[in-house]
């Protein structure tokens, strides 16, 4: 899940000018609603779940990382249910798994809106234009 090699940097801070070993991944920013483990979880826990497998990059994960994933919800229950000491081990879990916008960054992973789908050429939408100026030029 993670990539070797440090956090990209800004524009004006590049000091290599050269191509990136790893590029920026881009997922459509819409929540992930394939396939994904059912488990039996308490409340605040079954929360983060939901929380977690419906995030749009889980649309890349393998079968091994949603086990990892799965292993994390064990661990978030069992955190929930007074193992504080499994805190430190959780905050790293999620950070693998891109629980957040540091974390997407760090996996190089990018949200962008959904790319609007061109209207069909036999459609009236992609007409209209042409309709329209053959409708003034014929008015004039």
């Amino acid at each position: 899940m993670t990539l070797a090699g440090r956090k990209p940097k800004d524009e004006g801070q590049k000091v290599t000018r050269h191509e990136l070993t790893h590029d920026w991944t881009e997922v459509e920013n819409v929540p992930y609603d394939g396939p994904r483990p059912k488990l039996t979880l308490d409340v605040g826990t079954a929360r983060w779940w939901d929380a977690l497998s419906r995030m749009p990059h889980c649309v890349l994960w393998t079968p091994s990382q949603w086990m990892f994933a799965v292993d994390t919800a064990w661990l978030h229950q069992a955190f929930e249910n007074g193992a504080t000491n499994l805190a430190g081990e959780i905050r790293i879990r999620e950070k693998t798994l891109g629980t957040t916008m540091d974390a997407l960054r760090d996996l190089r992973i990018r949200y962008v809106e959904r790319a609007e789908a061109p209207a069909p050429a036999d459609s009236k939408m992609a007409n209209f234009d042409a309709e329209r100026r053959k409708r003034l030029t014929s008015a004039e």
